[in-house]
């Protein structure tokens, strides 16, 4: 559909809405209009509306939200001479406008998303030539040498495109740092990246000092290189083999193009899916933004660039002379100031690289923290609705990718509430229980049936909430930072490929326990109140329902703080790849059954356990995509077990040259299309009652699971070493009776305060 005439039916739709919402009606009318909106709503869902059908739900849910807006700004607020309840109750009110609008901003971006494109071909002797920058900064050598790898065997003319190292970490002005520790690292690191580099056939690049952080070194990268288009990889994105393929073709379609985005897919669960153990069977977090949203921005022209796993044109950086690097998110940055000159950019809905994201929840909230300051600098310095050169439907793109990031205010606002009114006594929404329970009930279900709308497959219900409120509590004050000084944020790298050797509480979880023990308390005051004031029960039981909700999320949060052991730093990835095991001095037909950057898992056939018992050191070969010097990858073989299938081995692969990473990257990186197969598995449209059902089953268990791991933190304390202390006082009295020892005491006592010292 046109999207002129979409624009004209929405505002139709939404005319007609506004003169609805304002007519004055009962609360008994209200309930009878929103349980039809919601019953509508419910029948178009069923019948899997598109188009027209998905316009008229979506008008249906907005015409019950403006309800609300209505009802909540001409009768809820407390008088303004009451400034104990008008303050709070005016902050309140206002984190709710702020949610609404979000929904508006992101009901205008996704409405109707562009379907998935088809990559135009490339004309064979036509090829572009292509610089592929991988910046890096301190990440380890193994890693570098894999994405490396990875790059060097895309599909694509050899002679037409060129990959860059881009190492930050060996520039001259480490090297020669005042710290000697720092000057000797740097300078080996330099002397092993560039002998890395010669080896896999890359390019070193270093520069004079560390100016501007990554756009800096991205700019240097410009400076030395020539190609006609620019593909970026962080050090953890690696390529698959398509990568190129998929990408370079829209260039020759439109002059005017400065930017393919790919999705970001990762190979390793963040904290909250390993700790809640949804990896394998729940959409990822970023599946949302890359699965709809930024499909949404591509039909407004304002796909931006996320920093890596895209394609960018020279001409296009040349004019804006390079990468900005005024915040600390210079591909937000970069993009919108392009588009401000009339270039376009394309989103390509295909996984072409995979890499690996935060594990630990304090890398987390460090990586978080860096997106929220860095939009909230580009909001600050180059405020989008007023930015000249962009299209009103690309202000409010970015806009709202922008100010989504001002949601911890709201979080907060929203869990604290309910305790005004129960702890405090303060009344800072003015409203009978009916009256709230009705207007704020229907907005709420219609609210979940729009995300579902919206989003269906992408994101279950409540799990938003819990990611938002997660990141909350930390970045509130990152954001507060910035907002009083855009300038004070600095670039830092988020730290990659982790492991948890042992299961423990993280290290800034301690402020989840202190809020789930206030709601904890909120609710003992809910029960108070109701058998002491029976006469304002129905308010009370309203509130206090409200902060049970709050309870749940923050005990499931509990869950998320309380980190699971996990030594592997990638998962294991099913394959199913022919392959051969060499072992006794002869080759032996198996498959390789799944695989990761450090080992894989082989499958030999026509073997029993004698034969392979004692094998320590082995090799399996097999057919590569790219032509290599050898097919044969050493391995060491770490556990043999028997399945269904016959003998499995645990093996690590046993790097010994260059090549063999690349044979690593071949098994792991080159097919883009197992990506797909992952990502698909996983969107599974839960629906609302299940997905609200097992949410709070999840909540319920992750709230015990995460006291647990308290209980057995506080068991692990270090107490003061009594017996210790004891047998030196036993010591010190046997000291002063033995005869000539006139001096003991005083070098007992000196013993014993270095050694309180110590314990200290």
């Amino acid at each position: 559909m046109p999207k002129q005439i979409v624009i004209a039916l929405w505002g139709v739709i939404a005319g007609a809405v506004l003169i609805l919402i304002t007519l004055p009606i009962s609360l008994q009318t209200h309930l009878i209009a929103g349980t039809a909106a919601v019953l509508a709503m419910m029948v178009l869902k069923l019948f899997r509306a598109q188009g027209i059908g998905r316009l008229i739900a979506l008008a249906l849910g907005t015409s019950i939200v403006l309800r609300y807006v209505f009802w909540r700004t001409t009768s809820t607020l407390p008088p303004i001479n009451q400034p104990e309840n008008f303050i709070p109750g005016l902050l309140l009110y206002l984190a709710e406008m702020y949610s609404v609008m979000m929904l508006f901003l992101s009901l205008f971006v996704v409405m109707m998303p562009l379907p998935s494109r088809k990559a135009p071909p490339i004309r064979k002797g036509q090829e572009p030539t292509v610089d592929v920058f991988i910046p890096t900064y301190n990440e380890d050598l193994s890693l570098l040498a894999t994405t490396m790898a990875a790059a060097k065997a895309m599909d694509y003319p050899e002679d037409r495109f060129t990959v860059w190292l881009l190492d930050d970490g060996g520039t001259e002005q480490k090297r020669n740092s005042d710290k000697a520790e720092d000057a000797v690292a740097a300078q080996g690191r330099h002397a092993a990246l560039q002998a890395l580099c010669a080896s896999l056939g890359v390019r070193y690049l270093t520069r004079a000092q560390n100016l501007h952080a990554k756009a800096g070194n991205l700019n240097n990268g410009l400076e030395h290189s020539t190609g006609d288009l620019i593909a970026v990889f962080d050090a953890d994105h690696a390529p698959a083999r398509d990568f190129l393929q998929q990408t370079v073709g829209y260039f020759a379609e439109d002059p005017k193009l400065f930017l393919v985005q790919t999705p970001h897919f990762f190979l390793n669960p963040d904290p909250l899916e390993r700790n809640l153990q949804t990896f394998e069977r729940m959409p990822s977090e970023n599946e949302m933004f890359y699965g709809v949203i930024q499909r949404g921005l591509d039909k407004w022209n304002a796909s931006f660039f996320c920093g890596s796993a895209a394609v960018l044109a020279r001409k296009a950086l040349n004019q804006t002379k390079g990468f900005a690097g005024k915040s600390i998110t210079e591909d937000c940055e970069t993009a919108l100031g392009l588009h401000a000159t009339g270039w376009n950019s394309v989103y390509v809905d295909k996984p072409l690289i995979a890499g690996l994201q935060p594990a630990t929840f304090t890398s987390f909230i460090g990586q978080r923290s860096r997106w929220a300051q860095g939009m909230m600098q580009i909001l600050r310095f180059n405020f989008p609705l007023f930015k000249r050169g962009l299209s009103m439907a690309q202000r409010l793109c970015y806009m709202s990718s922008m100010m989504f990031w001002l949601f911890p205010f709201t979080r907060v606002m929203f869990l604290i509430a309910p305790l005004f009114y129960l702890i405090f006594d303060l009344e800072i929404f003015v409203a009978s229980g009916q009256e709230f329970l009705a207007y704020t009930s229907s907005y709420m279900i219609v609210n979940l049936i729009m995300q579902n709308y919206l989003y269906g497959a992408y994101r279950w219900p409540w799990i938003s909430d819990l990611y938002e409120y997660i990141q909350s509590i930390h970045l509130l004050p990152a954001l507060i930072s910035v907002i009083r000084n855009p300038t004070k944020p600095t670039f830092k790298v988020t730290a990659k490929d982790e492991s948890i050797e042992k299961a423990r509480i993280s290290e800034i979880g301690r402020p989840f326990y202190i809020i789930f023990a206030f709601l904890l308390l909120a609710v003992a005051f809910t029960v108070y109140r109701v058998i002491t004031e029976p006469y304002r029960a129905d308010v009370t039981l309203v509130v206090g329902g409200w902060n049970l909700l709050n309870l749940m999320i923050v005990g499931c949060a509990l869950g998320v703080v309380s980190e699971r052991s996990e030594r592997q730093r990638t998962r294991r990835i099913p394959i199913q790849r022919r392959a051969e095991f060499f072992f006794n001095n002869e080759w032996r037909p198996a498959t390789i059954a799944d695989v990761s950057v450090h080992g894989a898992r082989i499958q030999v056939v026509g073997v029993d356990d004698s034969e392979l018992r004692g094998i320590v050191e082995g090799a399996v070969r097999f057919t590569p995509y790219s032509e290599l010097s050898t097919n044969v990858l050493p391995l060491t073989v770490q556990n043999i077990s028997r399945d269904d299938k016959g003998i499995a081995l645990g093996c690590r692969f046993a790097i010994a040259e260059p090549v063999h990473y690349r044979l690593v990257a071949d098994l792991v990186f080159a097919n883009s299309e197992r990506w797909t197969a992952m990502q698909k598995a996983r969107r599974i449209n839960i629906g609302l009652f299940r997905g609200t059902l097992w949410f709070y089953w999840t909540a319920l268990f992750q709230t015990g699971r995460g006291l647990g791991y308290l209980v057995r933190a506080i068991g692990k304390q270090p107490e003061p070493d009594v017996t210790r202390l004891i047998q030196l006082a036993e010591r010190m009295r046997q000291e002063d009776q033995k005869p000539g020892a006139g001096a003991a005491p005083v070098a007992a006592g000196n013993g014993g305060t270095r050694a309180g010292g110590s314990a200290a």
